[in-house]
């Protein structure tokens, strides 16, 4: 079977998937597209020989489309997914589900209704092959528990249509559920510090800053997140356990070596860094989808980083303790 894919909001993550979809995975096609942008939307499927709608409902409701990939921006999310449940389609939708953690509980409700999952949520990092080996050293307690975990987010840069609170939900957020899925347990209490400013920011964002956080059992996290780093997109995570520490690489295949010392290639961007968890992730989500089953994150995990979110965004430098607000299982 071959799975029927409609792309809601092709922008530069769209586009990489729509790539990958047609060039490096198998099972799947993208026979649809719809853009705010329609100009946009009829560059994309100029080479793809897919649909242009209208609007979003159109493509959802389409009999053509089996499945839906949301790519829009992120505060527009709801709408979209909540449309595909109801009209029964598998969506992945890519982070953050929803904005806030309220969207994401009236997408959980809209689920239930629904009587089965549908939502898998674009949390890539789980399917990267570095985080993966970290979390086998930790599920194998071969040293121990875990301690403390420290995370870098550093980008190059940022547009300026970047906002302060997107620091929060649209960047600490991928940290925010990976450190979900690494430890198994949730985050309790969250704070945001403020550092000093980067002189390469917008005036209107506080950069870099640093969010602290405290899983259920008491392990400290801290995730360091600098947009305006100028150098590199540099992803980095040590885990301390009792007996050691896990760290990722680089993920550089080749270190240099000469005259003027010894480097390494360091990635420019998300697509770069997580290409091939980006393919691992879709993967298994068209080949789900053609079995007619769930696997991977789901909208509970949306709705668990979005609370974390919440409380971090406005919180910097006050300690908030989590409410879980869940619905009715």
């Amino acid at each position: 079977m071959t799975v029927c894919i409609g792309i809601i909001g092709p922008g530069g993550m769209g586009r990489a998937h729509i790539a990958r979809i047609e060039n490096e995975l198998a099972g799947g096609k993208v026979v649809a597209v719809f853009d705010v942008d329609a100009a946009n939307a009829a560059r994309v499927v100029e080479p793809l020989g897919a649909a242009v709608f209208a609007s979003s409902k159109e493509l959802i409701e389409s009999p053509d489309v089996d499945a839906i990939l949301v790519t829009s921006y992120g505060p527009v999310h709801e709408p979209d997914v909540i449309a595909s449940i109801e009209a029964g389609k598998p969506v992945l939708c890519e982070k953050p589900l929803a904005p806030t953690a309220d969207a994401c509980i009236r997408i959980m409700e809209a689920e239930q209704r629904a009587g089965r999952k549908l939502v898998t949520v674009g949390f890539m990092r789980r399917f990267d092959g570095s985080y993966n080996q970290m979390k086998q050293v930790l599920d194998a307690r071969e040293l121990g528990e875990a301690i403390l975990v420290h995370n870098r987010h550093r980008n190059p840069t940022v547009p300026e249509s970047y906002t302060a609170d997107m620091a929060i939900n649209d960047t600490a957020i991928h940290e925010i559920d990976t450190m979900r899925w690494l430890l198994g347990e949730e985050i309790a209490q969250v704070r945001v510090d403020k550092p000093k400013k980067t002189s390469h920011r917008f005036p209107h964002l506080q950069d870099p800053l640093v969010v602290v956080m405290r899983s259920e059992s008491g392990v400290l996290i801290d995730d360091e997140v600098f947009v305006n780093i100028q150098y590199a997109y540099d992803i980095q995570c040590e885990l301390v356990l009792e007996s050691g520490t896990v760290s990722l690489s680089d993920q550089n295949l080749i270190t240099r070596r000469d005259t003027d010392g010894a480097r390494n290639r360091i990635a420019m961007d998300h697509n770069d860094r997580f290409h091939l968890a980006f393919n691992a992730e879709l993967q298994q989500w068209i080949n789900a989808v053609a079995q007619g089953e769930h696997t991977g994150s789901s909208s509970w995990d949306g709705y668990a980083a979005a609370v974390v979110c919440d409380a971090g965004v406005p919180g910097a430098g006050e300690r908030r303790e989590l409410v879980d607000r869940r619905v009715d299982d």
